[in-house]
């Protein structure tokens, strides 16, 4: 049945309802036409589905199939005096809506004198032709005329739509390439800036242990330090430490220039906050802060990063617990929306000036002696992965909050 459904198409159970009407209304028994009619109807259902009649010769050829049919039909049923003659408006009307103003002219001139000639082969010797018969005939051909320029018309009017329509759309098409271009040249702008303002921060952090190293190297090559073990010993442990920051420095450099491939898959936040609790607990147990969890009762289940996550919200409790003074609480806050999740992180801390909190997302912006300054960017860097965005209210002496808004929605 579906299938039945799928192969017919509206307009043809039109054209078998009225071919079945034409031939129960028929005035008269006509094989002719009960052959004919058929015909007609399963033609004008077959012809779209045919290939061939696609093209502008196979519409020419069409047209001509439907002149003859209609002739045949008329010509059949009592010729100048059937009452089929209006068999002849199917081409006409396919001529006006497919043809240029020339064609639909040709195509209803050779139906009108198509219906003409059935007065040159009228039986005048036994019958005799109505006095008002070329009248009426006249009046049914003006009046193919009239219907031909009226669908010429409209069909004109819905080609020239059409054809407006395709062009807006590739100017349109062309526009969204364009602008295409031009998001993909401000990207990589954006990306050579970026890479420029960090390799700046870089080398801007990498000097400070250059020059210790090389301050300590000096020293020891000075004689007087050489015959003191003691003094070889603490240039040595400079050297090593500043190696080493030096490579924390540029680990984390790189963490945050590589692109993050991120893994979504359904996880509970409550477990991966309860894990960084868990990491970050000896680092509040030194500095004297408590750090408190509201979340929800039943859990908070959705698609996301686990791991990246847990990196975010390690950054963000390290900052929260530096900046509390001893006595002082952390709050780690989740709430569950319709289509999203909420998780603050805040602080009884020394809160972040108004003039810097617009910079503290920037890499390598710090306000702390021994600090890289790439938390933050890259807690906003995995925010974004998700899909999601990341806020901060702070007022010096009373605090800081971090809001981070997850969607719910599965991430790919």
């Amino acid at each position: 049945m579906k299938r039945l459904r799928g192969f017919f198409k509206a307009g043809d159970i039109a054209w078998i309802i009225l071919v079945a009407i034409l031939l129960a209304i028929a005035p008269e028994r006509n094989y002719d036409a009960y052959v004919l009619l058929p015909l007609i109807g399963a033609y004008q259902i077959v012809e779209p589905r045919l290939k061939i009649f696609r093209s502008q010769r196979g519409e020419v050829i069409s047209v001509t199939l439907k002149l003859l049919l209609a002739y045949l039909l008329v010509g059949w049923t009592h010729a100048a005096e059937s009452y089929y003659y209006q068999i002849f408006l199917i081409p006409v009307v396919s001529a006006a809506t497919t043809f240029e103003f020339v064609g639909v002219i040709v195509v209803t001139a050779i139906a009108g004198l198509s219906y003409f000639s059935f007065l040159l082969i009228f039986d005048y010797a036994h019958y005799q032709l109505p006095p008002d018969q070329v009248s009426l005939m006249s009046l049914r051909v003006a009046f193919f005329a009239i219907v031909a320029f009226l669908v010429y018309d409209q069909a004109r009017a819905k080609r020239l739509q059409m054809a407006r329509t395709e062009e807006a759309a590739a100017q349109l098409a062309e526009s969204n390439r364009s602008l295409r271009e031009t998001q993909v040249s401000l990207r990589r702008s954006e990306r050579l800036a970026a890479l420029g303002q960090l390799t700046a921060g870089l080398a801007h952090e990498l000097r400070n242990p250059l020059g210790t190293i090389k301050a300590s190297a000096e020293m020891l090559t000075k004689q007087n330090v050489q015959q003191k073990p003691e003094v070889q010993a603490e240039m040595a442990e400079y050297i090593g430490s500043e190696v080493n920051r030096m490579n924390s420095l540029i680990t984390s450099f790189l963490n945050f220039a590589r692109p993050l491939q991120i893994h979504p898959a359904e996880a509970d936040l409550d477990a991966v906050v309860d894990d960084v609790l868990r990491q970050q607990a000896e680092l509040a147990k030194q500095r004297e802060v408590r750090v408190s969890v509201k979340k929800p009762a039943d859990g908070c289940r959705f698609t996301f990063d686990a791991d990246l996550l847990a990196v975010a919200l390690t950054n963000l409790l390290q900052n929260a617990i530096q900046a509390s003074a001893a006595g002082q609480e952390v709050e780690i806050r989740i709430e569950r929306r319709a289509a999203e999740v909420k998780v603050w992180v805040s602080d009884q801390g020394t809160g972040i000036p108004a003039q810097h909190l617009e910079s503290i997302f920037n890499p390598f912006f710090t306000t702390k002696p021994q600090g890289v300054g790439l938390g933050l960017p890259i807690v906003a860097k995995i925010v974004d992965e998700h899909q999601g965005r990341i806020e901060v209210k702070s007022e010096v002496g009373k605090g800081t909050a971090f809001e981070v808004v997850l969607p719910v929605s599965e991430l790919r």
